[in-house]
């Protein structure tokens, strides 16, 4: 939730900068980031939820965090009931423009944290207010976060190409021409490839390179390449402000990163199989043959290491070695998986129980593409981090020139 809330701050702010317009929306929005990120602590650290992060949790902790939760978000929301009305309106403009996009954006990423927080908060509440314990899962939330997240990404080339205060959406759809033709050659091209005619995975992947297309053509046209002489173009990338180069770094990460989310919920698969030794489990064009078991000894634990040797088309291609653990101080037994990267793709191989018969039980994955799921983050990071080496945020927005004093007339 603080993740979407702080996504909307930073497009909101960039209205709030360039057209002195959405003061008072911004300003929400800075306070409900904040607040969303104490919420999400308060309910993993309290016990409230389960979670991965509730390794900390603390019934005292948590009547803590509430009481700070109370305190700045109640301050917060009052302070800004009592000055908002106090500011200023700003500048007009009109729905299709740039700002009109930004506020679209703002609209999309708002309702699916709205979404999160429901999902979240209403199970806690039906079962405080009747007793009755329901689970919000997945389903849910793939049910609701489609239909908000594909027209906000299709949306996305648009904006940075859009005109501040009015804007020409036919003219901006014309520049996308290239953007929209390499987008249906890529769904050809994985339709062809998966042959999943019933799948919307290939739209999805149209989809991400569209978007990437989208945001290169926005520097293609920012400095004028294939328009200008290299000399011309040169000198406007030179000049160009880095927060246009993280802009549109920023959005091509976006799009790496759909890329691998489609790959890994369309094309994952799994497999979980009962091994003897020089037996062979096969997934995804990889075959694993399970080599031994052997005992090895740690600084605090003994473990049992499972050895298997991995061929691509008959080829070997590396060895995985999943093991577990057994710490006999603590006496608890943990799983160490094994993991080996091919291109963007991973295989994860994890043991299980050990049978009677000297059988092991292995659990295979096959996550294709998954690694663009974290390339993208990174992109993203960099696009951000190149945003706020900006000059005007090294050194300050330039402020307008005092006027001359008036000579006294003689």
């Amino acid at each position: 939730m603080p993740w979407l809330a702080g996504t909307a701050l930073l497009h909101s702010a960039v209205v709030m900068e360039k057209r002195n317009a959405l003061k008072i929306w911004t300003l929400l929005l800075a306070i409900l980031a904040f607040s969303l990120s104490l919420i999400g602590t308060f309910l993993v650290r309290s016990g409230v939820l389960t979670s991965v992060h509730t390794f900390a949790n603390d019934p005292a902790r948590g009547v803590f965090i509430l009481a700070i939760l109370v305190v700045f978000i109640g301050g917060g929301l009052t302070l800004f009931a009592w000055r908002a009305p106090m500011l200023k309106q700003g500048g007009l403009f009109a729905p299709i423009s740039r700002e009109g996009a930004l506020v679209l954006n703002n609209l999309f990423l708002t309702t699916a944290c709205l979404t999160v927080l429901v999902g979240t908060l209403y199970p806690l509440a039906l079962e405080a207010l009747t007793g009755e314990k329901i689970s919000v899962g997945a389903p849910f939330f793939n049910l609701t976060f489609a239909p908000l997240f594909i027209p906000l990404v299709f949306a996305m080339p648009f904006g940075p190409l859009m005109a501040w205060k009015r804007g020409d959406i036919l003219g901006v759809a014309q520049r996308l021409t290239v953007a929209f033709g390499v987008g249906i050659v890529a769904i050809a091209v994985t339709f062809a490839a998966t042959g999943q005619w019933s799948s919307l995975a290939p739209f999805g992947i149209g989809l991400g390179v569209f978007v990437m297309i989208g945001a290169v053509t926005d520097v293609v046209e920012r400095v004028g390449l294939f328009r200008e002489p290299f000399s011309t173009v040169r000198r406007r990338a030179i000049g160009l402000p880095r927060s246009a180069w993280g802009t549109a770094l920023a959005h091509f990460g976006v799009a790496v990163t759909l890329l691998g989310i489609v790959g890994v919920t369309t094309w994952a698969s799994e497999r979980i199989m009962a091994l003897k030794p020089s037996q062979t489990i096969s997934l995804s064009g990889y075959d694993l043959t399970f080599d031994g078991l052997v005992q090895r000894s740690g600084p605090n634990y003994r473990e049992a290491v499972a050895k298997f040797t991995v061929r691509e088309a008959g080829v070997p291609i590396g060895v995985m070695e999943p093991s577990k653990r057994n710490f006999a101080s603590r006496a608890t037994t943990t799983t160490e998986a094994a993991l080996m990267t091919r291109g963007v793709s991973q295989l994860y191989l994890s043991l299980g129980d050990t049978g009677a018969d000297g059988s092991v039980s292995v659990r295979l994955y096959y996550k294709p593409m998954v690694l663009l799921i974290w390339l993208g983050a990174v992109v993203m990071a960099m696009g951000g981090a190149l945003s706020l080496s900006d000059r005007r945020l090294r050194v300050g927005a330039p402020k307008p020139a005092a006027k001359p004093a008036m000579l006294p007339a003689e």
